[in-house]
């Protein structure tokens, strides 16, 4: 008899072969059988007219904070997301020591937009190393499965304390030590190494992260702690130098090259996307990476389903006019008492004549680019759109506040600063601030349909007062499976790159398909009838805290090890979800 048995769905399993009907079967939390099902069931789940997928595997999140009092480890386990791997980026909470703990916390605040008040409040803490910390999170039940990077600011702080903040390069004595406390954290389960070289990258204090200017030397005397394991992964996000010339790109991945040379059977997965300042780069990440996998080393590349862009308006962490000296002298009023002044027509006569002071730089945590935006809002303004109740991220140049304006013949400001008044000030704009130079997502199908693409970049957890990508995964079904009207991409592929791809990229061979034997983590999607909705600010964060949440319609079912976490979109009490050590499965 099966504890379950889903009845009558399309099978799309996650090998990349056609989809097929029939049913699945489940004993004990594993596929049983998959097809022709016979016996009765405790329990059974309606299927038909419904897609059957494995769970899906997130591998690029930052739930190291919210995974301390969040059990849900929501936008993802709404987003038919299965397990997930956080610690991306080199910022993370282990190692670290007590005295340390703001140091983290500011770092998390800075790189991924996560309130400081809410991470202090909010994380259990209770351990020191990084084993310590995997046991801590071994004990706390959540919706879905997880694993942890060994980051590198974190071991950076632990082992070179101020030195490590003050672009000070690692001795042999500290890089040995960061090896042996890699290799602790592996061994105890770890599923990799994470290190950031963004330029946008920046402490909440302004500081630059303590990795970003890691040498080849350290980070290929880190990476030694692989040797003779045989798994783990590395993980870099890098904005190659871009604002320096592209002539610092070649320097850069040699870096990151001599980093995974020192390791060459361990993979290594590298942020990869279309940026402005360098529309070819990607193509040239793309080419490296062929390059080294014709060497015999696995090297992947990490590609966001659509623009990596950031929304815009008067409740999120960034909006056009929060430079302004005169939106700055009522920037601390209830969001009620900012929209009544600013429908003031004289406040926004005199706020729309004014310009920005800087809000980037020495004690900030915005990067330059927010500078850059503020300063350039007539320009900007031709890639800035409305999002509208249905969220449109592949939006045309016509329906920029750009070409409005200038259709209209009256000032963008003045259409920017109305359209944030809308929904009385909940309103929200859309700034696809990466893969978008074309004004379309024609680079990022190019990227998506490369051999070496793993969709990832989702950020899960982080960025929530200005991004809500955790939907990557809905993204890439409804608009690349389904909605686009030129390059779509086959349902089969799509479930294939985000379930099975992604957990054999992390070492995870039990799941990512459907087939007898494996765990069931499992999707029942109504695939005619997937849709995201329009994200929301939520202030549900610890200490009063706010983030943006999106919900979507049309997920039937979410299975984690053979139970039910979500049933038409709503989270269930199940909470079968664990830490999941790497190597037992490798």
């Amino acid at each position: 008899m099966y504890d379950l048995k889903i009845l009558g769905g399309t099978i799309v399993d996650g090998t990349g072969g056609d989809r097929y009907s029939g049913d699945v079967g489940i004993k004990d939390g594993k596929i049983v059988d998959v097809g022709k099902c016979e016996g009765s069931a405790a329990e059974t789940l309606d299927a038909s007219g419904a897609i059957v997928t494995p769970g899906f595997v997130d591998i690029h999140t930052h739930y190291d904070g919210q995974i301390s009092w969040d059990q849900e480890l929501a936008p993802s386990s709404i987003h038919g997301v299965t397990t997930c791997a956080m610690g991306s980026c080199g910022v993370g909470f282990a190692p670290v020591r007590p005295t340390d703990h703001a140091k983290l916390v500011e770092l998390m605040e800075g790189v991924e937009d996560i309130p400081g008040t809410a991470l202090s409040e909010g994380i259990s803490w209770g351990w020191e190393s990084f084993p310590e910390y995997m046991d801590v999170l071994d004990r706390m039940p959540h919706s879905i499965d997880f694993m942890a990077h060994v980051p590198h600011d974190a071991l950076r702080v632990y082992v070179m304390g101020e030195r490590a903040v003050h672009d000070e390069a690692a001795t042999d004595q500290d890089i040995a030590e960061m090896r042996r406390l890699l290799r602790e954290a592996l061994e105890a389960g770890a599923v990799g190494f994470s290190t950031g070289r963004s330029d946008n990258h920046r402490s909440a204090i302004g500081d630059w992260t303590p990795a970003s200017e890691a040498d080849g030397k350290e980070l290929a005397g880190i990476a030694k702690a692989f040797e003779g394991l045989g798994y783990g992964v590395l993980q870099a996000v890098s904005d190659f130098n871009i604002l320096h010339g592209d002539e610092h790109f070649d320097a850069e991945w040699g870096v990151l090259e001599q980093m995974q040379s020192a390791v060459p059977d361990r993979p290594m997965s590298v942020s990869t996307m279309q940026r402005d300042h360098s529309p070819e780069q990607w193509k040239w990440i793309l080419d490296r990476a062929s390059k080294a996998n014709e060497k015999g080393r696995e090297v992947r590349c990490q590609v966001g389903a659509r623009g990596i862009g950031v929304m815009l308006g008067l409740q999120a962490t960034f909006h056009p006019f929060m430079g302004f000296p005169s939106y700055k002298a009522i920037s601390q009023l209830p969001l009620a008492e900012r929209v009544k002044a600013m429908r003031n027509p004289e406040l926004k006569a005199r706020m729309i004549a004014e310009k920005s002071d800087p809000v980037a730089g020495d004690g900030s945590m915005l990067p330059p680019l927010a500078d850059y935006f503020l300063s350039n809002l007539d320009m900007v303004a031709m890639r800035l759109f409305r999002l509208g109740e249905k969220p449109n991220y592949e939006p045309s140049p016509t329906e920029s506040f750009g070409a409005a304006a200038m259709t209209r013949g009256v000032p963008v400001l003045s259409l920017v600063y109305d359209a944030m008044l809308e929904q009385d000030g909940e309103a929200l704009l859309y700034f696809p601030v990466y893969n978008y130079t074309g004004m379309n997502l024609d680079a990022v199908h190019e990227m998506l349909t490369h051999p070496l693409a793993l969709p990832g970049l989702s950020d899960g957890g982080a960025h929530v007062g200005t991004i809500c990508d955790a939907s990557f995964t809905t993204f890439l079904m409804t608009h690349w499976a389904r909605d686009r009207s030129k390059g779509k991409i086959p349902l089969e592929r799509i479930i294939q790159m985000q379930a099975h791809d992604t957990a054999r990229f992390l070492g995870l061979n039990d799941r990512g398909r459907l087939a007898p034997g494996l765990r069931a983590d499992i999707n029942v999607i109504d695939f005619e009838n997937l849709e995201l909705l329009h994200p929301t600010m939520l202030k549900d964060l610890p200490a009063g805290g706010q983030r943006l949440m999106q919900h979507a319609n049309g997920y039937i079912a979410t299975l984690v090890d053979g139970q039910v976490i979500s049933r038409n979109g709503k989270l269930t009490e199940a909470r079968p979800g664990r830490l999941v050590r790497a190597g037992g499965n490798a």
